[in-house]
């Protein structure tokens, strides 16, 4: 009788701990040595873009160098995760495109000479000019880890961890910014005159009542 118990509590134990699993893992988007579901974004005189070892590289252009995701996009609540450096350059590293409440905006890490963060944009004001704008020292090199999550009427955002933006777009206008960077719609990742490496990213569905 107590080996059938022990082996119970085993099994719900195993089990329990696969649906937390599933829960909080999420679907790579990124390939080992193929640029797989993204194509380079046309941007006049954008540097190369390559992957390499489940690195993506995007390498320093005249000004804007991206990449659009060709692959399924969320329908619902989510979440995009990844880790990202500065390699070269010092301007925004990232500038992550994606769709929230039925339009898009971009996420842009280390903007306005290399330390800006933010949103752009809320009520037609850039990262630079709304709320979310911040200023966040990224050293040269060091790979950040970062979280975006995008629900109906909020978006929030961590860095290593660490809760930088939350933000409650509840009747306010969310936009791109008027310019070149509107190609990266409707998901996409860009650079300013800046080389990077982006690696590990993945999406995933937000669960409601999640933390």
């Amino acid at each position: 009788m107590k080996q059938l118990n022990l082996l119970i509590t085993v099994l719900v134990a195993a089990t329990f701990s696969s649906c937390v699993t599933t829960q909080q893992s999420g679907t790579s988007m990124l390939e080992k040595n193929s640029i797989g579901k993204w194509k380079p974004t046309d941007f006049a005189g954008h540097g190369d873009v390559t992957v390499k070892n489940g690195v993506l590289k995007l390498g320093m252009g005249i000004e804007l160098t991206g990449v659009n995701w060709t692959g399924e996009l969320p329908k619902g609540e989510y979440e995009i995760s990844f880790e990202g450096r500065r390699v070269q350059g010092n301007d925004f590293f990232c500038g992550l495109t994606f769709p929230v409440k039925g339009s898009h905006a971009t996420l842009i890490l280390g903007g306005w000479g290399g330390a800006l963060v933010g949103i752009s944009s809320l009520d037609n004001l850039d990262a630079a000019e709304n709320e979310t704008g911040d200023i966040y020292v990224f050293e040269d090199g060091e790979w950040y880890a970062i979280t975006l999550r995008v629900q109906k009427n909020r978006i929030r955002v961590w860095i290593k961890d660490k809760e930088q933006i939350d933000v409650d777009l509840t009747d306010r206008k969310v936009g791109m910014r008027i310019g070149e960077i509107e190609q990266s719609m409707p998901l996409g990742i860009a650079t300013w005159m800046t080389g990077s490496e982006i690696r590990k990213i993945q999406i995933r569905d937000f669960v409601e009542g999640e933390k």
